[in-house]
């Protein structure tokens, strides 16, 4: 009987230190200072969360009908007959990446130009209308094979702005075409790990500027892909808030959410809430102490810190000997992943559709 006992008493204590390991948890108005520092210690990653974060390294892959422009943004005018990379090697990418350790990468499936590198059936504008393999190719396919084939993770950004869609601008139907292009990209190329979104949203056609349901598309999402990671328009994964390749001296995992995101979180009975916590402040100081003391709810939100090798993000010729030395990266190596982020570092391929030797010898190094 006592043995019983015993075995109960421990079953009850690891009840009570799994209902504590949440990524998500409310603050009663009775909690005490004290109380509120215990909570946050015990707030833990989801799994996806998790593997992303020992990932420590993900490349970017900025390709698409801005690297035959020579631009940074395109405007969706652009004549998508010049898009024709004729070395493209998604094997080469991937293999650059995987040598220098990467263990992710991301590709951007469309731009804000609105130029799918897929075959999409809800647009002209994409590369099925492109002297590229003679219409036939499928770029997001290829990266998927070859990051299939040396076993690293797969993600995908697709811009919420479109600057070629006629749609932008009328929300409903803007965000029905926007869930017909994101089911496609989650249903056809095998596991996903990431879906990367950014919030650049500029008026469309009919001078309005477009309202982006977010919502809808993180259930989409959960849906055909539970086990990937959100960023950084998301829920899983929150920006660092700079483009430098550095975080913050002190950068948190756990955050404090406000009171209406609280209330979202406890409708979802904490379960897998689609929200993101408000960030108060883009200072030095998002979640120490005297930040989470009057939290209303605490989450796990972990930081995602974005570079580029080059100084443009899409492949420029004449940035050809400005990339980052092997110096600098490892300076921004420690500067983000040192400081508890995971590093996005994008090297893009240049129009021939393969890395650039310099970049592959700055990685190496």
């Amino acid at each position: 009987m006592q043995l019983h006992k015993l075995l109960f008493f421990l079953w009850m204590i690891t009840v009570s230190v799994q209902a504590q390991n949440k990524s998500f948890v409310s603050i009663n108005p009775t909690d005490t200072e004290a109380d509120i520092v215990f909570k946050a210690a015990h707030v833990i990653p989801t799994a996806r969360q998790l593997r992303w974060q020992q990932l420590e390294l993900t490349a970017f892959f900025h390709f698409g009908i801005n690297t035959f422009t020579d631009k940074e943004w395109g405007d969706g005018k652009e004549d998508i007959l010049q898009f024709n990379p004729t070395k493209l090697d998604a094997r080469q990418w991937v293999k650059t990446v995987k040598d220098a350790g990467f263990k992710q990468v991301i590709l951007t499936a469309k731009h804000h130009d609105g130029f799918c590198l897929w075959p999409s059936a809800y647009t002209g504008h994409t590369i099925k209308n492109t002297p590229y393999q003679n219409g036939k190719g499928d770029i997001v396919k290829e990266v998927a094979e070859a990051c299939a084939q040396y076993h690293i993770g797969f993600g995908v950004y697709l811009s919420p702005w479109d600057r070629n869609s006629s749609y932008y601008g009328d929300s409903i139907k803007y965000n029905a075409y926007f869930e017909h292009q994101l089911t496609e990209l989650l249903s056809n190329y095998g596991k996903i790990d990431e879906v990367w979104f950014d919030g650049a949203n500029g008026e469309g056609p009919n001078g309005k500027k477009q309202v982006y349901n977010f919502n809808s598309w993180y259930k989409l999402i959960r849906r055909l892909q539970p086990q990937a990671v959100i960023a950084i328009q998301g829920p899983d994964v929150r920006w660092v808030g700079t483009e430098t390749g550095k975080g913050r001296l002190t950068e948190w995992s756990v955050l404090p959410v406000d009171e209406q995101e609280q209330r979202k979180i406890a409708d979802a009975s904490q379960k897998d809430v689609m929200i993101k916590p408000t960030i108060f402040k883009a200072g030095d100081d998002l979640g120490s102490r005297e930040r989470i003391k009057n939290a209303r709810g605490l989450v796990w939100y972990p930081a995602e810190t974005d570079v580029s090798i080059r100084p443009g993000w899409f492949n420029h010729p004449a940035e050809k000997e400005k990339a980052k030395t092997a110096r600098q990266l490892m300076d921004i190596y420690y500067t983000s992943v040192g400081r508890n982020s995971v590093l996005l570092l994008n090297i893009p391929p240049d129009k021939s559709g393969l890395i650039s030797k310099g970049d592959i010898i700055n990685l190496k190094e």
